[in-house]
């Protein structure tokens, strides 16, 4: 017998295409009406029907004619709405399409959803390929720059070669309009922005943009930035691969005249024999048996010959069973804990091969990787098929599943501290649910750090996978409430806490009706009932920052009495300082609040020891700090400072809650800025402002609201601020609440 490696790449997408002539022609009709409107082609059938590999060849079919670009939304970046778009903006930019206004666009709506972070090449992910925003970048010679689309087109007015090319975006009335549009606007304009410059800069060429694994998307809600995507691309098809037809005719009765169904049946007998014998099925016995259990499902047949299997196989399970069955012992087992990870690559392989006493290395991941149902996954990682992975779950133990949920856990969160930390948050997130390891309070932090590091659909994600966990185990109360409680959070980063009061209440009724008529289990109820305290803080804080203080008071002092009964320090700590925060708010019109405020953080300091991180204690002095400010303490004020620094300089802390993540140097050093107002200090305040607006952590809201609402024309001319400091913010309602802040 001949010497030859072990290792031989055999996957589907490497196999030859067999039938499917009368769908091809049908693909090739729909691209003789393009240029009529937009035009969808919606290719259907069941999982392993041969949807993916007809829409490659479709691309194939379409390159010398067609300009083409393609969304996988099995990947979970192409789900989302700003981030799909970056995707064909890069795969058409590249084919000649020029998107000077969308890159003006994505730069100001990336910003709107990272505003601590400034724009840089090594940010933006399409900066090198977009000369409108290298030449922004390029004027600004280094500079950090926070992107407004005003700010950015006068940049572009700076480069004296450019001017007249750019007459258009300067005269652009959608680009006009981008900074005053609320966050769903914004990304809409985005959309609308990247149609109209497809449709200029194709210059005449079609194109075919392909989106694959429609499913994906979950509930129906969820395609409507889609379907306004598909509606404006009317210069060329759109072929979208699903299990079941679009319905979107129900929304619109017009898509009945775009959609064209191309329904994915069987492959024929012959078709079914030919690829069997291709692929190595010589005994015309056993092709026979396999043809007829497959039922022509391409994936099926594409098992049948991973498995080289000489016994006889009649039904499409049992395919799946006497390919496991056939598979040595060792990989068997990989497969089946493997099934468990959502993407996996070597080194989680390895740790799982040590683990659970198996024999790992390269030729056993080679063998592993070459199997047709192993498909590439973002970051050079894998994923199995979705048909193989369910049938490998069920296999395991729930013994077994818990412990290999615990070794992705503990792998995932040895990742956080790197380059893809969003990402591996999340994972590790997924599998400390499932080994039944995570705290309401651990999956708040996980989604905390998730948006601290500007992973914004990351906490989507996380959210997503906590409902899925409750949808599919038993019923948990606390689980549920954390769900609803990042749900709300999430919206409140959008569209601010005056919207949001109602569903925060309404959630947190929902909660009292537990507590007040519902039986637990003591520990249960302690945690209930420190959910219930967080959900009150979370409302009160949107009370706050609605500027209703009577109902953020009275939220406060409920937080306060489920925290005494809870006995959770964390919690209690959390309420006090919230609640001097407002009494330092209310001391305004009140001066004597400000004795109030020094009284929660005493209670807060009595409660710290238990729980206090140094984040947490320079929180409480900076509370401290400001109340003597208001009460015109100077010695007092510059001892609780001193402290605030110097328990910040001591670094984070493993146990720092969420709610201390925001307290960094920008914050204290605005923080004294404010408090040499109340000192009458003009001067070091207009110092310490000038420093932490240009601070690049800084975010967006905290840097409005630095250079919102200050009185400077009443300040001495020697120690007005520049006028850089000065700018007004759009936000009115920033405005008001920083004008009231100093009147």
């Amino acid at each position: 017998m001949a010497l030859e490696p072990r290792f031989r790449r055999v996957a589907a997408l490497h196999r030859r295409f067999v039938n499917r002539e009368d769908q091809r022609a049908i693909f090739d009709e729909e691209l003789g009406k393009i240029g009529h409107g937009p035009r969808v082609l919606n290719v259907t059938g069941v999982g392993g029907i041969g949807k993916s590999r007809l829409l490659r060849e479709f691309e194939q079919r379409a390159q010398d004619t067609c300009m083409v670009a393609t969304l996988d939304l099995q990947v979970p970046a192409h789900r989302q709405q700003e981030d799909a778009l970056a995707v064909l903006r890069m795969q058409l930019g590249r084919q000649g399409v020029r998107f000077d206004r969308y890159d003006i666009a994505y730069a100001v709506l990336w910003q709107r959803l990272h505003p601590h972070l400034g724009l840089t090449r090594r940010e933006l992910p399409f900066v090198e390929s977009s000369e409108v925003l290298t030449e922004v970048l390029d004027t600004a010679a280094g500079v950090p720059v926070f992107a407004t689309a005003v700010g950015l087109v006068k940049l572009l007015d700076r480069g004296a070669d450019a001017r007249k090319r750019r007459r258009h975006l300067r005269t652009d009335e959608t680009l006009g309009q981008l900074d005053q549009l609320p966050g769903a606007d914004l990304v809409d304009a985005v959309t609308y922005l990247f149609a109209e410059d497809l449709r200029v800069g194709r210059k005449g060429r079609p194109y075919l943009v392909v989106i694959d694994a429609y499913d994906a998307l979950g509930q129906a809600a969820s395609d409507v930035w889609l379907r306004d995507l598909v509606a404006q691309l009317d210069r060329g098809l759109v072929v979208v691969a699903s299990r079941e037809p679009l319905l979107w005719q129900q929304y619109a009765s017009d898509w009945g005249d775009i959609i064209r169904e191309l329904p994915l049946e069987g492959l024929p007998m012959e078709a079914r024999m030919e690829l069997l014998t291709d692929g190595g099925v010589t005994d015309p016995h056993m092709r026979e048996v396999i043809a007829q259990a497959s039922i022509g499902v391409p994936f099926y047949l594409h098992l049948a010959v991973d498995s080289e299997s000489k016994r006889q196989v009649v039904s499409q399970d049992e395919i799946m069973q006497r390919f496991l069955q056939h598979v040595d012992p060792d990989e068997r087992r990989y497969l089946e804990l493997l099934g468990i990870a959502r993407t996996f690559d070597f080194e989680l392989f390895n740790r799982l091969a040590q683990a659970f006493h198996l024999p790992a290395g390269q030729i056993a991941w080679e063998r592993l990787t070459s199997y047709s149902f192993v498909y590439p996954a973002p970051e050079d990682r894998y994923q199995l098929h979705q048909l193989m992975a369910s049938v490998l779950r069920v296999r395991l133990s729930p013994t077994v599943t818990r412990e290999t949920h615990r070794v992705l856990h503990d792998l995932w969160s040895e990742r956080a501290h790197g380059s893809d930390a969003p990402t591996a948050l999340r994972e590790a997130a997924y599998h400390g649910l499932g080994a039944g390891v995570l705290s309401s309070d651990r999956l708040l932090d996980y989604a905390d750090q998730i948006a601290a590091l500007g992973g914004s659909q990351g906490v989507s994600g996380l959210v997503s996978d906590l409902k899925e966990f409750l949808d599919q185990g038993e019923p948990d109360d606390v689980l549920d409430q954390t769900a609803r409680c990042l749900t709300a959070n999430r919206q409140e980063q959008q569209v601010g806490g005056l919207v949001l009061i109602r569903t925060a209440l309404l959630q947190l009724s929902r909660v009292r009706a537990l507590l007040d008529n519902a039986e637990f289990s003591e520990s249960i109820s302690c945690q209930l009932l420190s959910v219930a305290g967080e959900l009150c803080v979370c409302a009160g804080w949107l009370a706050y920052d609605s500027d209703d203080q009577q109902l953020a008071r009275r939220l406060y002092g409920e937080a306060h009495l489920y925290a005494t009964h809870s006995d959770d320090p964390v919690l209690q700590v959390h309420v006090a300082s919230n609640s001097a925060l407002q009494a330092v708010r209310l001391a305004r019109e009140e001066p004597g609040r400000a004795r109030e405020a020094l009284r929660f953080v005493a209670a807060a300091e009595a409660s710290a020891w238990r729980c206090a991180t140094p984040r947490v204690h320079a929180l409480l002095a900076l509370r401290e700090a400001y109340a003597h400010s208001m009460l015109k303490d100077e010695l007092a004020y510059r001892s609780a400072i001193t402290k605030a620094w110097r328990e910040l300089d001591r670094g984070p802390h493993e146990d720092d809650p969420p709610w201390v993540r925001f307290v960094d140097a920008a914050e204290l050093t605005g923080n004294e800025g404010m408090a040499a107002i109340n000192l009458g200090q003009a001067r070091r305040a207009v110092q310490r402002f000038a420093e932490v607006v240009v601070e690049p952590r800084l975010g967006q809201h905290n840097r409005t609201y630095y250079r919102a609402g200050w009185p400077w024309r009443t300040w001495p001319a020697a120690t007005r601020p520049p006028r850089s400091l000065r700018r007004r913010s759009h936000c009115p309602r920033a405005s008001a609440r920083v004008a009231s802040f100093v009147s």
